[in-house]
């Protein structure tokens, strides 16, 4: 061998284990997916404001859904795709988790708690928002805690965490509570309460203060009781994806920490929001303060 050959073949040696280290490894899962077909698909709630929902002229908006917009623009720098395009899916209560499951969806950000229990069968970003479980009532009707819905009707959606809670509370402290559920779709919790159908809708406060602001008359309705549990909504991906997650938590992450995400929550709940310019005037909590200064994923049950 030459002496030459044998500087060339030296050389090599060096500097072949660089070049592998530094390659990037290939994209798995959801990455993988948006790679390939140059897109992200984010699911969207037609009509939960201030967090997702569509106005008259198709166009989709709200806090979970700039998040969302955040998260692709993260998953854009992740893969080096500068023409990287969103695609818009929409979603119900009812069929949130098959439209991720199903691939139709790599990422809903909405107004879905994190649980447990959901965890079987879908994975969840870092928690984006945390509400307290309450009800909505007419400022008449004599209810001011769960303790006063004693043979009362009570509506909320189906499959959702207050529908659970409303039957545990059944169950544990005999409250004869006549749960009623409905979907949003045709007749929703909403509809049902305005309609005299129901003495009270129970649900996450926040949503409860956007539905007061749809009324006819808003001061005739009021938000009231203990919040039976704390709700940490979080964006909902497949399950056992770790590379996306970790695009997906690092850029929630990087929001709160920045204070960017400080914004987002100024926008959709201090301040008049499009259509109707209405302002939720919805101080931020404690646990929200927590959250922003704490990312993380954990569910409160």
């Amino acid at each position: 061998m030459t002496s030459i050959s044998f500087q060339l073949l030296a050389s090599l040696a060096l500097v072949l284990p660089a070049l592998l280290k530094a390659a990037p490894p290939e994209p798995d899962g959801t990455l993988r997916k948006i790679a390939s077909s140059g897109s992200i698909a984010l699911g969207y709630h037609e009509s939960t404001p201030p967090f997702t929902y569509r106005t008259a002229d198709g166009k989709v908006m709200g806090y979970s859904y700039d998040i969302a917009v955040k998260v692709a623009e993260a998953v854009k720098r992740e893969l080096k795709l500068p023409a990287l395009q969103i695609v818009q899916v929409p979603f119900t209560t009812q069929n949130r988790f098959p439209t991720v499951q199903n691939g139709s969806a790599d990422l809903s950000c909405g107004a879905t708690t994190n649980t447990i229990e959901r965890q079987k069968i879908v994975a969840f970003s870092n928690t984006i928002f945390v509400a307290g479980s309450r009800l909505m009532t007419r400022t008449d009707s004599g209810i001011k805690d769960f303790a006063d819905l004693a043979g009362k009707n009570v509506v909320t959606f189906a499959a959702s965490t207050s529908e659970k809670m409303l039957r545990k509370l059944n169950t544990e402290r005999n409250n004869r509570i006549n749960i009623v559920t409905t979907f949003d779709r045709g007749e929703t919790p909403f509809s049902v309460l305005q309609a005299g159908h129901a003495d009270a809708y129970m649900m996450d406060d926040v949503l409860l203060y956007a539905a007061i602001h749809e009324t006819w008359r808003p001061t005739e309705w009021m938000v009231t009781g203990t919040p039976q549990s704390f709700e940490a909504y979080g964006c909902i991906l497949r399950k056992d994806d770790p590379g996306f997650k970790k695009v997906v938590d690092q850029e929630i992450a990087r929001l709160m920490t920045t204070g960017e995400a400080q914004d987002i929550y100024r926008k959709w709940l201090l301040s008049p929001i499009p259509p109707k310019g209405v302002n939720f005037g919805f101080p931020m909590s404690p646990a929200m303060v927590d959250l922003f200064k704490n990312p993380n994923d954990k569910p409160y049950y």
